[in-house]
């Protein structure tokens, strides 16, 4: 094999190979391509997911808001039990006072 051969050779594999190379990314390229359907898909579930989102933090903040309510009537509530209970525990003692009085009167 002389030189002249060797060259057109050579350019030959160097061609074949730059060839199936530039086949093999559009091949590549052709079936990894996202469509505009694939985006369009892609945009309505990014806002799905933003509006689910929003509704778990307002779900969030209601429960909160709720939260803190509960706890200002449970206050409120163990107060005016606390103030029912001191007022009948100085009414049986009345009673009991004044049933002594009469159970002295009357012997």
């Amino acid at each position: 094999m002389n030189r002249t051969e060797f060259v057109i050779v050579t350019v030959i594999v160097l061609t074949a190979a730059f060839a199936l190379g530039w086949f093999v990314n559009w091949l590549i390229h052709r079936f990894t391509r996202v469509t505009q359907a694939d985006l369009g898909e892609l945009e309505r579930m990014a806002q799905s997911l933003h509006e689910a989102e929003e509704t778990r933090d307002q779900a969030i903040a209601y429960i909160h808001q709720r939260d803190e309510e509960v706890g200002r009537e449970m206050a409120q509530l163990q107060a005016e039990l606390r103030a029912a209970m001191d007022g009948l525990r100085s009414a049986r003692h009345e009673s009991d006072m004044l049933r002594h009085q009469l159970e002295a009167r009357g012997s």
